[in-house]
């Protein structure tokens, strides 16, 4: 051949051969998926310490520069680094991205040729080959035929071709390891989708109040699509159950899901771990406070006064306040601190007048002040994550891939020659278990066979 019809290289091939022969072999390397896989750990652990999503005061507050935890993690560390929303940075999807294509490598490159391996097998035809085995023994006046019985009553395949014999079980016990890879890459999957497509939003809403999501505080890029926005809700009532010393039992929300006509396509009593779910939404009860106050004055109409949550380190408390003059040069201040329907009554020196419970009422200025009711209001936090069914699917999968991984693939082979049957076998793991059943195997089939001794 002339040198200018020699082949070139191109650049492809230089590209299919660096990852052929330098980045495949350090992708399917298992020191470096327990690497990737002690980081991923890691900074879950620090995204569950340190709290996500909050607002900038939050970090401010309880990370300050000065003294800095640890000498170092301020807020201003936290902020840049991405530590307030560690599962949707880049560098944390990045890691997952690696792990999952470290993982994929080494399903390709050990997992499926071991499989290929187990299922191409052949027969042993000299009886030098047995000497190779962990275990082997040799079997006079007894046939492969007693043997394929008492390998088949243990349940192993037999294959056999005139005096050459192989047996095998087990081959599950080598799927396991695919089945363990294919299920995490199922929840880095999952993982991802989530992170990208995700958002958590807060609402906090009075009793017959209705409302759409928009107090989204952590969302992914593409999570535009799940926000809702073609149904609201209707909190038709919220209440407490109290316990008979007063403290709080469970807290309800009776939710209505209205389309963009009004009207109630789904509805439902949520309460602490029994979310309602509409299309790919979560809503969970989380908290609960007090919205408003509802009094009368004399023979007036309900009034309906808001609430406010008071600043204080004990107890929590609510509290409006309340003209009992048209100049608004007189008026009471309510404070409530639950809805079993009590109310405190403070004047402007802040001194306790009264206590009016729902239903009662009470002098005051002059002005007879009745107790209708205390509106309370439902704190609910809402989620979407699409790939919540991918991360669940892969934990189900892995939990089977684990169990088919605890299988043994065992192997026997047997040949027959000279009056002789040369007897062997192997297994990849459960090698004291495995011993014990071969011997027992041969015990029998001697026993069969009318033998009167073993020759192991």
């Amino acid at each position: 051949m002339a040198p200018s019809e020699a082949p070139r290289s191109g650049p492809w091939d230089g590209v299919r051969d660096y990852f052929r022969q330098d980045l495949l072999p350090l992708l399917a390397d298992l020191r470096l998926a327990i690497v990737l896989l002690l980081a991923i750990a890691a900074l879950s652990i620090t995204g569950t310490v340190i709290e996500q999503g909050q607002t900038l005061e939050f970090y401010q507050t309880n990370y300050p520069a000065d003294p800095a935890l640890f000498g170092f993690l301020s807020w201003k560390v936290i902020l840049i680094s991405g530590l307030d929303h560690v599962y949707r940075t880049w560098w944390f999807l990045a890691l997952l991205i690696v792990f999952g294509a470290s993982l994929t490598a080494c399903t390709f490159t050990r997992q499926f040729p071991a499989l290929g391996a187990a299922q191409k097998w052949k027969y042993y035809t000299q009886p030098r080959q047995f000497q190779k085995l962990a275990l082997s023994a040799e079997l006079s006046e007894t046939d492969l035929a007693t043997l394929a019985t008492g390998l088949t009553q243990k349940r192993y395949l037999v294959f056999q071709d005139g005096t050459q014999l192989y047996g095998r079980k087990g081959i599950v016990g080598r799927i396991g390891p695919i089945v363990v890879h294919a299920s995490m890459l199922l929840i880095l999957l999952g993982a991802i989708l989530g992170a990208m497509t995700g958002f958590f939003a807060q609402e906090i809403v009075p009793s017959g109040e209705t409302f759409q999501i928009r107090n989204i505080f952590d969302s992914g890029p593409w999570a535009e699509g799940q926000i809702p926005k073609d149904w609201s809700v209707r909190v038709n009532r919220f209440w407490i159950d109290y316990t008979p010393e007063g403290n709080i039992d469970q807290f309800y929300s009776d939710l209505s899901v209205l389309n963009l006509a009004g009207d109630e396509v789904d509805r439902k009593t949520i309460y602490v771990n029994e979310p309602l779910r509409h299309r790919g939404v979560t809503l969970y009860q989380a908290d609960w406070g007090i919205a408003a106050v509802q009094v009368k004055l004399n023979n007036s109409p309900v009034l309906q006064l808001p609430m406010q949550q008071l600043e204080n380190d004990g107890p929590r408390f609510w509290g409006t306040w309340l003209p009992t003059k048209p100049d608004m040069s007189e008026g009471v201040t309510l404070l409530a601190s639950d809805l079993q329907g009590s109310v405190l009554i403070y004047d402007n020196a802040g001194q306790l007048i009264s206590t009016v419970r729902r239903g009662m009422a009470a002098e005051v200025n002059g002005v007879r002040l009745s107790l209708v009711d205390v509106v309370g209001s439902t704190g609910l936090q809402i989620k979407a994550d699409p790939g919540i069914p991918l991360v669940y699917a892969g934990f189900g999968l892995l939990m089977l891939g684990v169990v088919m991984s605890y299988v043994s693939h065992s192997q026997v082979w047997a040949l027959e020659q000279g009056g002789t049957v040369y007897v062997g076998g192997r297994t990849n793991r459960a090698q004291v278990a495995f011993e014990r059943e071969l011997l027992a195997l041969l015990e029998g089939v001697a026993e069969r066979s009318g033998q009167e001794a073993l020759n192991v």
